[in-house]
């Protein structure tokens, strides 16, 4: 198949909001490729060459100027094997390989594939497509009922080789995909709760407790060691409120003295946490995998900074070279242990499971219904520095690769006022709109001073007033970015903040969203840079 022909869905699918029309579109894409470019475009919809990623940014892709062809005549298998070879070259000498590697694929690319691929080579990618509606479109494709597709992608850990055992093999063929030791399983996700109480009437409503399992939720919870005077009834009727750390995620897995680790992203990073690797040998076990967090440790045992911990793993966290000391592992979940699979069982017994092989290593929590006892888990964990808890439905079984309600997190919403410095032009769905907002805190000294960007939480309302309103404030342009008077104040709701060399001020928003204008408030009222530095967290730990 011509490479054309998924731009052209790629496209498609950027330029429809509906969820079915986005699936209808990469079902029939599907449907129509040859058994060995169907990993390749999964890959390619979902982000990421099948490759993974090779090295190539955008001064690399950047720097090139070679016109587009007049006609598509690229196939998919052209594009992977030129990946391939890309891949390959690394290392001294191999910058220039790799422009006429570049400069080859790009002479036979229409202006559309080309910019499809440069996008996909430097992990910018987004038209819509993501894992959850390429596992619908999959289903919709081979005629496998959605919970089969999905199980099997989360025990495999590769939508790619799902999907070509499913337009293969189909139902049957997925049926014997089963959780794989030493191979990474799509991690469980959890949705946003504004409050404890919001997250405990939310998953205690969630999920059912399954009648298989009924009879020995009280045993589980006794174990357990939590919350044991209120576990009197089914655990159905309780959640694991739980700390939870600003770590990097860990899935671990052992058989025998072999120990994997990889990150949420499924990336494999063994070989840089010997210190954990040697902690999960030294568990009464010989085959587990387990769900945890590796978490930095600072002076006077204070928790390191989100950041500093990533910064350990470098740009790429999917190297398996290089020891990353200072990192300690606590451990949330557990999903297999010596040849049973745990991940149909209750939370309330995996974590009676948990407490026998790892106790000391776990995450701090409780089992509770109580709002007073949730939020004093909460203002503990607040307190020794971390970033809020999770509140799990006690009855949940383990839903790997799924965003389920049955999982909340609880984070302190924290709003600054501040005043927007600049905009960028939109892409994909959103051409044509004004749409990345350059944020700026006041200096008490004068002026104001950047401290993120952010494009979440615009509606499409939202979008066409802003570009009217700050195409009249704009005093001027650089490429894609509006430079405008600093006059209209937008508030922002933000997880926190964080240390960073990228501004001005010394400090980066994280995790910045737009809650609304604010016409009623002037610059001269916008939050100073002092009150943004003021956000960045304590340096304490326990857990």
């Amino acid at each position: 198949m011509q490479f054309a022909e998924v731009v052209s869905t790629a496209e498609a699918v950027t330029a429809t909001r509906a969820r079915s029309k986005k699936v209808a579109a990469l079902a029939d894409l599907l449907r129509r490729l040859g058994p060995d470019e169907v990993p390749v475009v999964v890959a390619i919809l979902t982000g990421m060459p099948r490759q993974g990623r090779i090295g190539i940014g955008w001064r690399t892709v950047g720097g090139l100027d070679v016109p587009p062809a007049a006609e598509p005549v690229l196939e998919i298998g052209e594009l992977d094997a030129a990946i391939d070879r890309l891949d390959a070259l690394r290392g001294p000498g191999s910058q220039a390989g790799r422009t006429a590697e570049l400069t080859a694929l790009f002479a036979r690319a229409t202006a559309g594939e080309q910019d499809l691929v440069r996008r996909l080579l430097t992990g910018e990618l987004r038209h819509g497509a993501l894992e959850g509606v390429v596992t619908d479109a999959v289903a919709t494709a081979t005629g496998v009922p959605l919970p089969v597709v999905r199980r099997a992608a989360m025990l495999d850990g590769d939508l790619a080789r799902v999907a070509e055992i499913a337009l293969a093999e189909g139902e049957a063929g997925l049926a014997a995909v089963g959780l794989a030791l030493l191979r990474p399983v799509q991690p469980m996700l959890a949705q946003t709760a504004t409050d404890v109480t919001e997250a405990l009437a939310l998953t205690l409503g969630e999920v059912p407790l399954p009648a298989a399992h009924a009879g020995g939720a009280g045993e589980a919870d006794g174990d357990a060691g939590d919350g044991e005077s209120e576990a009197e009834g089914s655990a159905s009727r309780l959640a694991s409120v739980e700390w939870k750390l600003d770590g990097v995620r860990i899935q671990v897995h052992r058989v025998g003295d072999e120990v994997r680790m990889y990150t949420r992203n499924l990336n494999e990073v063994t070989g840089r946490l010997p210190g954990i690797a040697a902690l999960v040998r030294s568990l009464p076990a010989e085959r587990l995998v387990l769900d945890g967090e590796a978490v930095g440790v600072g002076g006077h045992e204070a928790p390191d900074l989100f950041q500093e911990t990533m910064s350990r793993f470098g740009r790429d966290d999917g190297g398996t070279d290089g020891e990353i000391p200072g990192l300690e592992a606590r451990f949330f979940d557990i999903l297999h242990l010596d040849g049973q699979d745990l991940i149909d069982r209750p939370l309330a017994e995996r974590l009676a499971v948990l407490e026998r092989v790892a106790g000391p290593w776990r995450i701090r929590g409780e089992l509770t219904r109580d709002p007073a006892t949730a939020q004093r888990v909460l203002d503990e964990a607040l307190a020794a520095g971390h970033e809020g808890v999770m509140v799990k439905a006690a009855a949940s079984p383990y839903e790997a690769g799924r965003r389920g309600g049955a999982w909340r997190k609880v984070k302190p919403v924290h709003t600054l006022d501040l005043v927007v410095l600049g905009i960028e032009w939109g892409s994909g769905r959103r051409q044509g709109w004004l749409s990345n907002l350059h944020l700026g805190a006041r200096d008490p000294a004068g002026g104001f001073v950047m401290v993120g960007k952010t494009f979440k939480g615009l509606t499409d309302e939202l979008l066409a007033w802003q570009t009217e309103r700050f195409l009249e404030l704009e005093v001027a342009r650089h490429g894609h970015v509006v430079e405008v008077r600093p006059e209209q104040v937008v508030e922002i709701a933000l997880d926190g903040v964080q240390v960073s060399t990228r501004y001005a001020g010394g400090v980066a928003l994280r995790f910045a969203r737009v809650r609304r204008y604010r016409a009623d408030k002037a610059p001269r009222e916008a939050d100073t840079i002092d009150a943004v530095r003021a956000m960045l967290p304590r340096r304490r730990f326990a857990g």
